[in-house]
């Protein structure tokens, strides 16, 4: 059994990957990651990451740092659940250099229709932390749902009309 993850220990994870990379790559962080490291939550089971510029190195370290970390970490990021937002690489905010990699949260507005879509408590309380933080904005939201919704036949796990409802329920509360 792994132990819950802190904001301190994510920032060890990205300091210790950071030094396993001899190429430059991005690593863009979502879910439970973003939300312990801005604050909203103090823990997160796991710490979801997207490697962009796959890099062996990288990857070969990622089991070894959960060993030695005592975390959970999973290759996982919204465009999983759903289709991937035009423009998300510009909007994903960054968060800091750690040897030749670069570290940023995945987009907020594709982390929160992530969220919304799978539809868990947990889920639900983050996207309601981003708008409450001004992470994202209501109108943009629902911007980016029109964008995506003529692609979610390509995801035959998400009920279109479902996830629009509870777009239209989440920025009704």
């Amino acid at each position: 059994m792994r132990d819950l993850t802190g904001a301190d220990q994510v920032r060890r994870f990205m300091r210790e990957l950071g030094r396993s990379s001899a190429k430059p790559a991005r690593i863009y962080l979502t879910g439970g990651a973003s939300a312990v490291l801005l604050g909203w939550r103090a823990a997160t089971i796991d710490v979801d990451i997207k490697v962009v510029a796959e890099d062996d190195e990288v990857l070969r370290a990622v089991p070894r740092l959960k060993d030695e970390l005592r975390i959970n970490v999973e290759l996982a990021s919204p465009e999983q659940f759903i289709p991937p937002l035009p423009g998300w690489e510009e909007r994903s905010r960054f968060i800091a250099d750690e040897g030749r990699l670069a570290f940023f949260h995945y987009d907020f507005y594709a982390q929160a229709l992530a969220k919304i879509e799978r539809g868990h408590r947990v889920d639900l309380e983050d996207a309601a932390a981003m708008l409450e933080g001004g992470l994202i904005e209501p109108g943009r939201l629902r911007e980016f749902f029109g964008r995506i919704e003529p692609e979610l036949y390509r995801y035959p796990a998400v009920d279109a009309k479902a996830f629009r409802a509870a777009l239209d329920e989440f920025l009704s509360d």
